[in-house]
């Protein structure tokens, strides 16, 4: 995301062409957002037979009144030409793409110029992205990322899906760790960081219980995740979390809270 800078007197003021931010001491606010809805394009592997349901909440939830995540759903890829998230595709009425391959940069890019995406949220998705604006690429990975503590780090090649809620479980009964976790980041380049990787904005805990197997610990980690990934995806898309120089900023306290930093 290209962002101009001003300063008037004491104020840093920052524009992204479509939203508008001042920083007076340590707060950022956003003072105007203009322009018509911003449009997502969103990824999802999902697999021959089913998956999708994280794309379906968006789209569901960018439909209630009102919405809850006030954007536009303009279309989504996958991997497989006619599994669950084709299927959903057609149930909602949303342009759906398949995409075989090859996942490199010069194709994410016609991609998200074909759809005229001010945002990409990867939803899901099981390949590895490149070449795209890692503000406006946004992950939702169903387990904790820790950038700092390995064991707490429960990403990266082969952690998705049940993979992770085994891996989790494995480590609860070490006793390395007492929750799992809801994740949300921004999306850097798979060539730089690998899978998994970029600033966390997100984090929702899940405590897991005694009697718990990586299943039943996978079916609450995946209510979290549709709970919440509309609600937090809202505050990108509409300004309130950005990231600017690396760095992920909130332009309220509101915002700042619903990071758990729990890792």
């Amino acid at each position: 995301m290209k962002i101009r800078k001003y300063k008037y007197r004491d104020l840093q003021i920052l524009s992204n062409f479509s939203n508008w931010f001042i920083k007076r001491k340590e707060e950022w606010v956003m003072v105007e957002i203009t322009g018509t809805k911003k449009r997502i394009l969103v990824f999802a592997s999902g697999d021959a037979e089913g998956g999708g349901s994280g794309f379906q909440e968006m789209v569901e939830q960018s439909r209630t009144n009102p919405p809850i995540l006030d954007a536009q759903i303009v279309g989504v890829v996958s991997n497989h030409a006619s599994g669950g998230v084709f299927k959903k595709a057609q149930a909602l009425n949303v342009p759906f793409e398949y995409w075989a391959g090859p996942f490199n940069a010069e194709m994410y890019q016609a991609l998200a110029e074909k759809y005229k995406a001010d945002f990409v949220m990867c939803s899901g998705w099981l390949k590895p992205v490149e070449g795209l604006d890692p503000a406006r690429t946004i992950n939702i990975h169903p387990g904790p990322l820790s950038y700092t503590n390995p064991d707490l780090h429960f990403g990266g090649k082969g952690m998705w899906g049940h993979h992770v809620h085994e891996a989790v479980m494995q480590a609860y009964g070490n006793g390395k760790i007492a929750q799992s976790a809801v994740t949300m980041h921004f999306v850097t380049p798979y060539s730089a960081d690998g899978y998994d990787r970029g600033p966390v904005f997100f984090q929702m805990p899940v405590l897991i219980r005694s009697e718990d197997t990586p299943d039943t610990l996978a079916k609450r980690v995946n209510e979290k995740e549709r709970a919440w990934q509309s609600k937090v995806l809202n505050m990108i898309v509409n300004g309130h979390i950005f990231l600017h120089e690396g760095k992920v900023r909130y332009t309220d306290h509101f915002c700042k809270k619903i990071f758990y930093g729990i890792l």
